[in-house]
Formats: structure tokens, sequence, C-alpha cells
């Protein structure tokens, strides 16, 4: 009796041998690499068949008609951004995630300032038997055409292929006018900092995975997740921003480095007022971290008196990697006010003004001050 009740303690290592399942003619031990990993063309045809595509006037070739390539008109007085992002699933909901997914892959349109015109999907589906994975690629296509469809932007390919998790991501292009761009570099003195969104959803999953985030923790990360960058990259266009971007994988320290890299302006930022997950503070506290957090703890370098905030669960957070992350914008002194209260009448609660840009007093590479 000892020896079967010890059986249920004493789990076997969850290997793929052991958790892919059968499909009808292939064995579990035989999943071919390259373009026999692709997924089946009647499973990818019979989701296509289900999904509506909305293909802009400017899409000449596209997912209506499709072919080995898409072809797209661009405008004579436009110019194209372009951009592409790729992440495993950090929710168990393919429908979720696809739009998650695609609100983090058009950030960076957004962010330059540009309306978003197509996307190529890539995506991983896990190994399943035939039904299982087209109704996984099918949830997780909806997901990603309902924010794309919301942006007016056209779905016009991509590639599939099996894997052992779920990934996904777009490559995504954008339309801007000559003069328009909003880059990272530009800011001005006198400028403040305003972010559009709170930060913490890289320690909230990370304690998601081991099972210490609460619920309504991580429910609230993904209504965050789910706002899109659109309408705050407007507002923020529409007052004035003098440079921009997105807050994602290395941090809003790092982010913000980009920032000031390639401006002689010194940032002096207000831990205070930099709005926060709910549970993040806790869960960073407890000690779960994102794996690229030690990575973006490198980026301390340029902060000058960081001792003092060492221990404060604020400053750990200012490396955390966000996953559809805000909008972090110079705006000039005289639209801050007006810009935040726009912000936040859109649906942007979280938005605050969390820093301002000064004269660089001296040469050095710490160009930040935490007050």
């Amino acid at each position: 009796d000892r020896k079967f009740m010890q059986k249920l303690s004493d789990l076997p290592l969850m290997t793929l041998q052991t958790v892919q399942p059968q499909t009808a003619s292939i064995p579990n031990s035989m999943r071919c690499a390259g373009c026999g990993s692709k997924i089946g063309s009647i499973v990818l045809e019979r989701v296509l068949s289900r999904l509506n595509f909305a293909q802009n006037e400017d899409i000449m070739i596209g997912l209506n008609n499709p072919d080995d390539a898409a072809v797209i008109k661009v405008p004579d007085d436009k110019l194209l951004v372009q951009t592409v992002d790729f992440f495993r699933s950090l929710i168990n909901d393919p429908f979720v995630f696809g739009q998650v997914a695609t609100n983090h892959c058009l950030s960076d349109i957004f962010a330059m300032g540009a309306t978003p015109q197509s996307a190529l999907a890539m995506a991983s589906i896990p190994y399943a038997l035939d039904k299982k994975m087209e109704e996984t690629l099918y949830q997780l296509l909806s997901g990603a055409i309902k924010i794309l469809n919301q942006s007016q932007t056209s779905l016009i390919g991509g590639h599939t292929t099996e894997g052992q998790e779920l990934t996904f991501g777009l490559s995504c292009n954008g339309l801007i006018s000559p003069g328009k761009l909003l880059p990272k570099k530009g800011m001005i003195p006198g400028d403040v900092l305003i972010l559009t969104k709170a930060i913490g959803t890289g320690t909230l999953f990370a304690a998601d995975m081991r099972y210490q985030a609460k619920g309504r923790w991580i429910d609230n990360a993904v209504e965050s997740m789910l706002l899109s960058n659109q309408k705050a990259s407007e507002i923020l266009l529409e007052c004035g921003a003098t440079a921009c971007t997105d807050i994602t994988g290395f941090g809003l320290i790092g982010h913000l480095v980009e920032m000031i890299k390639s401006s002689s302006v010194e940032i002096f930022l207000d831990l205070d007022n930099i709005p926060i997950l709910t549970g993040a503070k806790e869960t960073i506290q407890q000690g779960f971290i994102s794996s690229l957090h030690p990575q973006n703890l490198q980026a301390a370098s340029y902060i000058r008196s960081s001792d003092r905030f060492f221990n404060s669960p604020q400053y750990s957070l200012l490396f955390d990697p966000q996953t559809s992350g805000g909008l972090l914008a110079s705006i000039p002194q005289a639209k801050a006010s007006e810009c935040l209260e726009k912000l936040r009448n859109a649906g942007y609660k979280e938005s605050n003004i969390i820093g301002k840009v000064t004269v660089l007093k001296e040469a050095n590479s710490t160009n930040i001050v935490i007050v």
C-alpha cells in the first residue's frame, strides 16, 4: 500500500515523449523539423475558411486571393514603417493571447506615430490531434483579427508551424507622412514624461507560473494588456509629443535609456508617480522576477543615486519587462495637463506624469536621476 501511495507523490518528469499527443498516423516519437513541421494545408484551409478577413483597398494580393506573397500599394506621399515581434504565450486562452500579442506587436507602429496598414502572422501551435490544432489556431487568429479589425489593419498572410508551446507574433506595416515620424530621440529640456499604462506584468506572470499570483491581479494585468495604444498615440501627437517609445521587454528604464542615448538631456524620474499594476509590488517583494529581469538591471548604470532606492519595490519594477505595455512620451510642459486629461478620459486611467527633462549639466553616462 505504501509503495502504491508513494506513486502519487513521486511523479515522473514530463517530457515531450510523455505529453505529446499522437496524430492519426504519425507516432509521437517522430515530429519533423524544417518545412515538415508546418501545419497541414487541410487544417489551415479549414481555419481560414472560418475567419472573416477585412482587406483594405490598398491590398492588391492578400488572403482574399492568396499567392506566394502579399502585394500592397504604398502611396507616393507616405513612408512605410515596419516592425516584427514574436513570443511564447503567457496565457492559457489562445483567443485572449492572440489579442494581447497583436496589441503588443502593433505598439511599435503607434509609438512611431504611424497608422498600421497590414500584418503577417507567425504562429507555432502545440503538437495535438488535427481537430485540437485547428481549434487552437482558429481561436488564436480570431483574437488577432479582432484587434486588427479595430485598428483597420489587414491580415494579409503568414506562416504556421508545429511546436512544443503556443507562440505567436506579427510582422506589421504602417504608413506615415514624411516629417511626421515620432522617434525615440527628440526630447527637449522643459518637457515632461508621460507614461500611459501601469507596469508590472513581468513579475505578475512570473508569480503566476508558480501559482503565487492572485486571480484578480492577473485579470487586472490582462485588462491592461488588452488596451490598445492606438488612441494614446493619437492623443500624444495632438499634444505635441517630441519623442515616444513603447515599454516592452527591456523595462521602463531600458527603454528610457534608448530615448536619452541620442539626446543631450538629463531625466528626473519621480518614483512615487510611476503607475504600478495591482499586486506587482507584492510579487516583486516576494522575489518573483522575470527571467529577463537580471539582464535589464544592467541599465542601472545610467542612474545616479540608485543606492538609496535599491530595496524599494518601485525601484525593482523599473527593470520589469512588460508585455503589451504603455507608451512613454515627452510632452511640452504647457500641454501636459491637457494631455493627461485626454488620456484618462480615453480609458488610460493609469496615465501619469512620471518625470521631467532637463539640460544635461555635465557630460556623463548617468543621465537619470531618481527623486
